[in-house]
């Protein structure tokens, strides 16, 4: 019997999924694959957290199908078709292209090649409005409007002809409980997988949740509830893009909603924006955007890693970076203005290089995007050569953004009874208003490792200075007319 099979990767859903649509059109019965990849397994941008959301989205799959119509396979992809392949014969493959690390991209070109000799055709479907091998932006964003404004491809379940075994249903079964359990052992508060969670979670955005959208963005606290919280969703496809954009469209006219619907699209687009630039220039999973900042000067190797060990732990003695680290490790999630301070005090402050903290902040990152995540690390990181500077001040974004200390006294509750805004500035403390306060810096909380204000001006200093540097000048041009439309 010909199948055609649906390769599920990030795009764990069952509505608005072209490859879905295409594979039920194709006359043959349709069968879904994931495979959790020991290669993704054992890579470093990985936790039991995301592990833990794919299964209980792909739980949620198989309760809307017959079962068996899905199929959950531990082995790699290539060995996962080709036994697919000797027991039914696979007529077509269907899939969304992946905007992934160069692991996933290396392995498309061998499951491309493994298609040509078995005479299988691969069917994939664009990313959103991802466009592949794109050299400039001159149409972009009027393609992107195009594509989000499209139906959306719905396939009717109830008709599709599905290749039904018992061994799939098995396969189900058998991931919810016997492969991995230390996926369930991880300590945290996480977000739950699965088109049904999406739904609630964009649905509770726009009753009620998202009209403080554009004053909470910000806020470590605010953004907790009033950013929309659709971001792992999306990065593992239990929501199109698409429709999370259609529903904004839908409550447009909201009184009261207008700019928070107007930032929230923004940064609809801004999330294609960055996965554009990653698929045009996926080097930078490796090396800087702007090849003139390959020699900028970073600690040298033990105190980087001292350092690196310090940030990643939260334990570098400045409340603010330390108590989003300790948030991020308990839930998988920071608003993004924290995101950028963090990778800006890695980098500036610390003087580490972006790479050495990259894979530990993804693997924390519930959402983890890959290429959103290169090109936010690269650009926080200073070394694009046209995007502005920025050198985030943690204690200038704790008085700002945290100005009563309610944050940083949930996750740092050793300092608990400092008062802001000294909660923000520890280290000024004397030594009797830390007897006073019942802390002992350097044991209870440690002193910081360097001093901000010092290490800010370093930083600054650096920067302005490097950008100005002639193998950096040279890229500009053609990095803007790769990755900025144009005026």
């Amino acid at each position: 019997m010909a199948i055609s099979v649906v390769w599920l990767k990030r795009d764990l859903r069952l509505t608005d999924h072209e490859p879905l649509l295409k594979a039920a059109q194709s006359g043959h019965a349709v069968l879904l694959v994931y495979c959790f990849e020991p290669m993704l397994l054992n890579d470093p941008h990985y936790k039991s957290r995301h592990w833990q959301f794919v299964l209980s989205s792909l739980k949620n799959i198989a309760e809307r199908l017959p079962d068996g119509a899905l199929y959950i396979s531990f082995k790699d992809v290539q060995q996962t078709f080709a036994e697919l392949h000797d027991k039914y014969t696979i007529a077509g493959l269907y899939s969304h292209q992946e905007i992934g690390l160069n692991n996933t991209f290396e392995r498309d070109k061998l499951i491309a090649s493994c298609c040509e000799n078995a005479g299988i055709t691969w069917h994939e479907t664009p990313y959103g409005a991802v466009i592949r091998g794109l050299t400039h932006r001159k149409t972009w964003d009027e393609y992107w409007q195009k594509v989000m404004r499209a139906q959306t491809a719905d396939a009717d379940l109830n008709a599709v002809n599905w290749c039904v075994e018992n061994e799939f249903a098995d396969s189900v079964k058998k991931a919810s409980t016997d492969e991995y359990p230390e996926w369930f052992s991880e300590a945290g508060e996480y977000q739950q997988g699965g088109e049904k969670a999406a739904k609630e979670v964009l649905d509770s955005f726009f009753d009620t949740r998202g009209q403080a959208y554009a004053y909470s963005v910000s806020s470590p606290i605010l953004s907790q509830t009033h950013c929309s919280r659709l971001s792992p969703y999306l990065a593992w496809g239990n929501i199109s893009l698409r429709q999370a954009y259609q529903a904004v469209l839908q409550n447009w006219q909201k009184k009261g909603w207008r700019r928070s619907l107007v930032a929230f699209t923004s940064r609809l687009h801004w999330h294609c924006h960055f996965i554009q630039k990653f698929e045009s220039q996926s080097s930078m999973e490796f090396e800087p955007v702007n090849l003139g900042y390959t020699h900028l000067p970073r600690a040298d190797k033990a105190l980087a890693a001292e350092r690196l060990n310090a940030w990643q732990q939260g334990k570098t003695g400045v409340p603010m970076v330390d108590a989003c680290m300790r948030c991020l490790i308990e839930t998988g999630y920071i608003n993004f203005r924290m995101r950028a301070m963090l990778v800006s005090f890695l980098c500036h402050h610390l003087e580490v290089d972006w790479r050495q903290g990259a894979p530990y902040l993804a693997s924390l990152f519930l959402d983890f995007e890959p290429g959103i995540h290169y090109s936010q690390m690269q650009m926080q990181a200073g070394v694009t050569g046209f995007n502005t500077i920025r050198i985030y001040s943690p204690v200038k974004q704790g008085l700002e953004k945290d100005p009563e200390g309610e944050f940083v006294k949930r996750w740092l509750p050793e300092l608990n009874n400092i008062p802001a805004p000294l909660v923000h500035e520890p280290w000024q403390l004397s030594p009797m208003e830390q007897l006073m306060y019942g802390v002992e810096l350097g044991k209870d909380y440690p002193d910081p490792i360097v001093d901000v204000a010092k290490s800010y001006k370093a930083a600054q200093d650096l920067l302005w200075k490097w950008r100005k540097r002639p193998e950096v000048r040279a890229q500009v041009g053609h990095l803007l007319a790769r990755h900025v439309r144009p005026d």
